[in-house]
Protein backbone atom coordinates (compact mmCIF):
# COMPACT_ATOMS: atom_id res chain seq x y z
CA UNK A 1 0.00 0.00 0.00
CA UNK A 2 1.44 3.27 -0.94
CA UNK A 3 1.65 5.74 1.97
CA UNK A 4 -0.25 9.09 1.04
CA UNK A 5 1.90 12.45 1.07
CA UNK A 6 0.86 14.95 3.51
CA UNK A 7 -0.23 17.61 0.67
CA UNK A 8 -2.55 13.94 -0.64
CA UNK A 9 -3.76 13.90 3.26
CA UNK A 10 -4.38 17.73 2.74
CA UNK A 11 -6.23 17.76 -0.62
CA UNK A 12 -8.34 14.57 0.36
CA UNK A 13 -9.45 16.77 3.83
CA UNK A 14 -10.22 19.56 1.51
CA UNK A 15 -12.60 17.56 -0.94
CA UNK A 16 -14.42 15.74 1.89
CA UNK A 17 -14.80 19.27 3.72
CA UNK A 18 -15.71 21.22 1.08
CA UNK A 19 -18.75 18.38 -0.26
CA UNK A 20 -20.26 18.99 2.92
CA UNK A 21 -20.20 23.18 3.58
CA UNK A 22 -22.96 24.32 1.88
CA UNK A 23 -22.77 27.72 3.77
CA UNK A 24 -19.08 28.65 2.45
CA UNK A 25 -20.64 27.64 -1.32
CA UNK A 26 -24.10 29.53 -1.10
CA UNK A 27 -22.45 32.83 -0.36
CA UNK A 28 -20.06 32.89 -3.65
CA UNK A 29 -16.67 31.59 -1.43
CA UNK A 30 -14.39 29.65 -3.26
CA UNK A 31 -11.50 27.45 -2.00
CA UNK A 32 -8.05 28.38 -3.95
CA UNK A 33 -5.57 26.52 -2.67
CA UNK A 34 -5.12 23.86 0.05
CA UNK A 35 -1.57 22.44 1.88
CA UNK A 36 -0.82 21.45 5.14
CA UNK A 37 -1.60 23.73 7.76
CA UNK A 38 -2.37 26.38 5.33
CA UNK A 39 -5.39 27.44 3.28
CA UNK A 40 -6.10 30.27 0.71
CA UNK A 41 -10.05 30.83 -0.31
CA UNK A 42 -11.53 33.42 -2.07
CA UNK A 43 -14.70 35.82 -2.78
CA UNK A 44 -16.67 38.46 -4.82
CA UNK A 45 -18.02 41.11 -3.22
CA UNK A 46 -21.76 41.58 -4.32
CA UNK A 47 -24.91 42.85 -3.41
CA UNK A 48 -26.03 40.20 -1.08
CA UNK A 49 -22.58 41.20 1.11
CA UNK A 50 -23.11 44.68 0.86
CA UNK A 51 -24.44 46.76 4.11
CA UNK A 52 -26.03 49.83 4.88
CA UNK A 53 -22.56 51.96 4.14
CA UNK A 54 -21.88 50.39 0.87
CA UNK A 55 -19.76 48.25 1.89
CA UNK A 56 -19.00 44.94 2.49
CA UNK A 57 -20.52 43.91 5.85
CA UNK A 58 -18.13 42.62 8.47
CA UNK A 59 -19.58 39.26 8.79
CA UNK A 60 -19.19 38.11 5.27
CA UNK A 61 -15.67 38.72 5.57
CA UNK A 62 -15.57 36.90 8.79
CA UNK A 63 -16.87 33.85 7.19
CA UNK A 64 -14.59 33.99 4.72
CA UNK A 65 -11.52 33.96 6.96
CA UNK A 66 -13.21 31.27 8.97
CA UNK A 67 -13.28 29.33 6.11
CA UNK A 68 -9.74 29.30 5.25
CA UNK A 69 -8.55 28.99 8.49
CA UNK A 70 -11.14 25.55 9.12
CA UNK A 71 -9.72 23.73 5.63
CA UNK A 72 -5.95 25.19 6.98
CA UNK A 73 -6.51 23.46 10.50
CA UNK A 74 -8.68 20.41 8.97
CA UNK A 75 -5.87 19.35 7.00
CA UNK A 76 -3.86 16.62 8.66
CA UNK A 77 -6.90 14.62 8.65
CA UNK A 78 -8.00 14.81 12.14
CA UNK A 79 -11.05 16.69 13.03
CA UNK A 80 -10.70 20.03 14.05
CA UNK A 81 -13.06 22.67 15.61
CA UNK A 82 -12.29 26.55 16.96
CA UNK A 83 -11.74 26.96 20.25
CA UNK A 84 -11.89 30.75 19.51
CA UNK A 85 -11.43 33.32 16.76
CA UNK A 86 -10.26 37.17 16.85
CA UNK A 87 -10.58 39.33 13.43
CA UNK A 88 -9.29 43.30 13.28
CA UNK A 89 -11.13 44.81 10.21
CA UNK A 90 -8.60 47.61 8.80
CA UNK A 91 -10.23 48.52 5.55
CA UNK A 92 -13.57 47.97 3.83
CA UNK A 93 -14.27 45.45 1.12
CA UNK A 94 -15.75 47.09 -2.00
CA UNK A 95 -18.72 46.09 -3.99
CA UNK A 96 -17.19 44.14 -7.25
CA UNK A 97 -13.90 43.51 -4.99
CA UNK A 98 -12.24 39.87 -4.79
CA UNK A 99 -11.02 39.35 -1.42
CA UNK A 100 -8.92 36.80 -0.79
CA UNK A 101 -7.64 35.04 2.79
CA UNK A 102 -4.74 33.46 3.46
CA UNK A 103 -4.01 30.73 6.19
CA UNK A 104 -1.36 29.99 7.83
CA UNK A 105 -0.17 27.84 10.69
CA UNK A 106 1.75 29.41 13.16
CA UNK A 107 1.87 26.55 15.98
CA UNK A 108 0.39 22.88 16.28
CA UNK A 109 1.01 21.71 19.58
CA UNK A 110 -0.47 18.08 20.85
CA UNK A 111 -4.13 19.31 20.29
CA UNK A 112 -4.02 22.91 19.96
CA UNK A 113 -3.38 24.90 16.79
CA UNK A 114 -2.63 28.82 15.97
CA UNK A 115 -3.52 30.28 12.62
CA UNK A 116 -3.34 33.62 11.18
CA UNK A 117 -5.38 34.65 8.69
CA UNK A 118 -4.71 37.89 6.33
CA UNK A 119 -7.62 38.76 3.90
CA UNK A 120 -6.55 41.18 1.40
CA UNK A 121 -8.69 42.77 -1.53
CA UNK A 122 -7.75 44.07 -4.80
CA UNK A 123 -4.20 45.10 -5.35
CA UNK A 124 -3.44 43.39 -1.93
CA UNK A 125 -4.50 45.97 0.57
CA UNK A 126 -5.45 43.98 3.72
CA UNK A 127 -8.67 44.19 4.77
CA UNK A 128 -8.45 42.17 8.02
CA UNK A 129 -6.42 40.34 10.19
CA UNK A 130 -7.92 37.09 11.72
CA UNK A 131 -6.33 34.97 14.41
CA UNK A 132 -8.41 31.46 15.19
CA UNK A 133 -6.85 28.72 17.70
CA UNK A 134 -8.21 25.28 17.18
CA UNK A 135 -8.67 22.22 18.84
CA UNK A 136 -8.40 18.42 17.51
CA UNK A 137 -11.49 16.29 18.55
CA UNK A 138 -12.11 12.69 18.05
CA UNK A 139 -12.62 11.71 14.14
CA UNK A 140 -11.19 11.58 11.04
CA UNK A 141 -11.98 13.19 7.57
CA UNK A 142 -11.30 9.75 5.89
CA UNK A 143 -9.79 5.87 6.58
CA UNK A 144 -6.15 6.46 5.41
CA UNK A 145 -6.07 2.70 4.76
CA UNK A 146 -8.87 2.62 1.79
CA UNK A 147 -7.95 3.10 -1.66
Amino acid sequence: MTRLTAQEIAERCSEKMWAGDAAVKSIGISLDAIGPGTATASMTVTEQHVNSHNICHGGFIFTLADCAFAFACNSYNQIAVAQHNTISYLTPGKPGERLTATACETSKVGRNGVYDITVTGDGGHVVAEFRGVSRVIQGQHFDENEG
